[in-house]
């Protein structure tokens, strides 16, 4: 492969904008091994997917692939069929990234020689030299008259001033930086969404509901058909996979915020713990759940066939009418309900999809600040005072489900 200039990709230039700046196709690809190898990627598999596939496309000439229904069947495994009006992952992750550069760029990445851009509208990255002037900050003028020499002064001297010059501008670009960490970063939707849940300093109750699962209680060497009294029920063993995932991303968020938590696993949480301090249920809420979000306006009911979100009591559109036994589905519906609930007399957030798609669609929902301002954009304006609940319908494409949409919602 090449390692000349880059002298037939687009958006190669230099500080000033000189669109003839050489980079070469190795200094990109060294660049692009220190961004994702970098903290601020490593922790998310999806962003290092989208960018390596961006820049390696672009070195290699074939933008014409950077589109998105290109990029969500290529990179996120989405079917042929995948239409982006109805799935906004690409778009998303795309903005991910955006973030993730410029964190990188402002902190572990600021000495870098080059750099990769994202810029808005396109997915096309941009490969640039980086501006000298830009990576730290210049030397007060007052310096200069440290470094005038006088009659007679000699190495020792000089030696001396260039030593001052240097700490005092180590300590204006301390300066500079600490002005920048300590100033106040507008929060987002994800920070309003959990603001009124983490007030306080009690560690926050993050609880998993197991769900039913039977054994085959037979010899392996068995040749007879099984009969019902040959499967056992395994009680508090087993838990969904998307209740899993679920966690996970919670677990990552609440690290993230450095808010202390406790990890309880269903017969493991009570109704004190509950009473105790804020909660995050996760999973089925029609099975270890059901006595608390049964009483919400929606409500997940497994009690009737097809398996729906009710809507106070009240059938709704919101159900899988061809739900096979396996749970296997091509869509899913899940609740998202934040509230102050009168029973346990502390904040609660409950997350539940119908199977465990919805479930990890849902924890998706409320830990990304992109999607959280899609599913906001039409919410009162004080919606962060208030108890909410967000239905969501999720596409499921080959066991992955995709962005969720939101198809109803309920502010008090």
């Amino acid at each position: 492969m090449a390692q000349g200039p880059v002298s037939g990709v687009p958006h190669a230039t230099g500080p000033d904008g000189d669109s003839s700046a050489h980079i070469s196709e190795e200094a990109i690809r060294e660049e692009l091994a220190r961004v994702l190898n970098s903290h601020e990627f490593r922790t998310s598999k999806r962003s290092q997917d989208f960018l390596r596939y961006a820049v390696e496309n672009t070195l290699q000439g074939h933008t014409d692939l950077l589109k998105e229904r290109t990029i969500g069947i290529e990179v996120f495994g989405r079917s042929t069929s995948y239409e982006p009006s109805d799935d906004a992952t690409v778009r998303v992750k795309a903005g991910d990234v955006r973030k993730r550069l410029g964190l990188y760029y402002a902190e572990q990445g600021v000495h870098d020689p080059i750099r990769i851009d994202l810029p808005a509208g396109t997915y096309v990255p941009e490969f640039r030299r980086a501006d000298v002037s830009t990576v730290a900050p210049a030397p007060h003028p007052a310096i200069e008259n440290v470094l005038v020499e006088t009659p007679g002064s000699g190495a020792s001297k000089r030696r001396s001033g260039m030593w001052i010059a240097g700490g005092v501008a180590a300590v204006v670009a301390i300066g500079v930086a600490g002005i920048w960490w300590q100033r106040p970063r507008p929060a987002t939707f994800v920070d309003q969404f959990w603001a009124p849940v983490l007030k306080g300093s009690s560690p926050v109750s993050l609880c998993v509901a197991y769900v039913p699962v039977f054994g085959l209680n037979r010899t392996p060497d068995s040749k007879e058909p099984a009969r019902v009294e040959d499967f056992v029920s395994l009680t508090d063993q087993f838990v969904g996979g998307g209740d899993l995932i679920a966690t996970s991303r919670l677990s990552a968020m609440l690290a993230r915020m450095e808010r202390p938590y406790r990890l309880r696993i269903g017969s493991d949480v009570s109704f004190h713990d509950l009473r105790t301090s804020p909660a995050i249920l996760i999973g089925y809420s029609y099975t270890r759940w059901k006595d608390i979000s049964s009483q919400m306006r929606y409500f997940i009911d497994g009690s009737h066939n097809p398996v729906m979100i009710t809507d106070s009591g009240r059938p709704t559109q919101f159900a899988l009418p061809n739900l096979p036994a396996d749970r296997r589905t091509n869509e899913d519906y899940a609740i998202v309900s934040r509230v102050f609930h009168p029973d346990t007399h502390a904040m609660l957030v409950e997350l539940a999809g119908i199977t465990q798609y919805g479930t990890d669609a849902a924890a998706d929902l409320v830990t990304n600040a992109d999607l959280m301002g899609e599913a906001l954009r039409g919410a009162p304006r004080d919606w962060q005072q208030k108890n909410l609940q967000l239905v969501l319908h999720v596409k499921v494409i080959s066991g992955t489900p995709s962005s969720p949409t939101v198809v109803a919602t309920h502010f008090w």
